[in-house]
């Protein structure tokens, strides 16, 4: 029976509260947990609209009694920043009043948590599994909120820490689709980037930032490498960040081949009950996110683009020419690296030093905060 809960945020002045809302359907008893949240960035909006398709397809495989596990759906994130709207301009990105971005700086409790378990883990992964687990969600519940931002963030993570995946629907500015997760989640991952037909898949195990998706990866590998020298610690939750290509790719249509791809997948994952359809080919091999290139401009001026989301560049390739209207100047900008550019700005007039656009490339040649602001 689908549950329809109400989490209250903190406000930030009397008379403007605000609510995360999550609709949970699955079986009294599940076999799991799937978590599925969309924009994030407020600003995202194609995995809002695959979300409320998502609504009506599991209300229906509920009904018809095909859901093995709990599959929560958030579909708006975050009702803050939906609200940002400055002059016709959204702006959910960033909180306006501390300039953070909305996907960054979750908690990490893995130092905390691992202090905890010293003395209570043993060589049983599914003991040690309910124990992480319940460690876990009495440390979030322990928090007081400060903010609005904050406590946004603690019911997000809160809804979604002990669940066996979490799907992150997000967006670029323009692109094709594409995804985030980690190496080690990546056998399991692969089949979503083939039903959703991913051109780019980024690895790394700690990008840096500790985004929504992270904070929930990193706590485990974190605790693998304090404690599997003599303890059986798992893998107990994977997470993806599902970029459903550019901002303005919000159609039924898209929406349609998404929800698919997920129920696909899910269905292929055991979380629902059906017949798993064939594989689609990958249409480009998963790849380190410490070898993407952001390639920027050195000048500022016009912007015209020279290559589209989806194209293969070899190494040199031109991208894009700035022309300043005024000297009449014409600076080319080119990929060092060669690539599939994934994502480019949806900007047309560039200032010095921006970043236009992101070429997945073979090799890693980065370290460090590896994400975009």
């Amino acid at each position: 029976m689908q549950r329809h809960q109400i989490h209250p945020l903190l406000a930030p002045v009397p008379g403007t509260e605000r609510h995360i809302h999550s609709f949970h359907y699955g079986p009294s008893q599940p076999q799991g947990k799937i978590y599925i949240q969309a924009s994030l960035h407020a600003d995202e909006l194609p995995g809002m609209l695959v979300a409320w398709h998502l609504k009506q397809r599991l209300a229906e495989l509920e009904k018809a009694g095909r859901l093995r596990s709990e599959i929560v759906l958030v579909p708006v994130a975050n009702p803050a920043g939906l609200e940002q709207v400055l002059m016709d301009i959204p702006l959910g990105r960033y909180e306006l009043e501390s300039g953070q971005n909305f996907n960054r700086n979750f908690l990490d409790l893995s130092t905390q948590i691992g202090d905890e378990l010293e003395g209570q883990l043993n060589t049983d992964a599914a003991h040690n599994l309910l124990l992480i687990r319940r460690h876990l969600r009495e440390a979030l519940a322990a928090q007081v909120p400060t903010t609005q931002l904050h406590s946004q963030r603690l019911t997000l993570q809160s809804l979604a820490c002990d669940a066996d995946m979490v799907l992150d629907l997000h967006c670029d500015f323009e692109a094709v689709a594409h995804l985030y997760t980690t190496p080690e989640a990546w056998p399991q991952v692969e089949p979503l980037a083939r039903y959703l037909g991913a051109q780019a898949s980024l690895l790394a195990t700690d990008s840096g930032g500790l985004s929504f998706d992270e904070c929930f990866t990193l706590l485990w590998w974190q605790l693998q490498q304090r404690f599997e020298h003599c303890f059986a610690i798992p893998q107990g939750s994977f997470s993806v960040t599902v970029e459903l290509r550019g901002q303005g790719d919000v159609s039924h249509e898209h929406a349609g081949h998404d929800c698919q791809a997920l129920i696909d997948y899910l269905i292929n994952f055991g979380a629902i009950e059906g017949e798993s359809r064939p594989f689609p080919p990958l249409p480009y091999p998963a790849t380190p996110l410490a070898g993407v290139e952001p390639v920027a401009t050195p000048v500022g001026g016009l912007l015209v683009f020279c290559a589209k989301p989806g194209d293969y560049l070899d190494a040199g390739q031109l991208i894009a020419q700035i022309i300043d209207p005024i000297s009449d100047r014409l600076t080319p900008v080119y990929c060092t690296n060669a690539g599939l550019l994934y994502a480019r700005s949806l900007r047309r007039m560039a200032t010095a030093g921006m970043v236009i656009a992101h070429v997945a490339g073979q090799h890693a040649y980065r370290s460090g905060y590896l994400l975009s602001p």
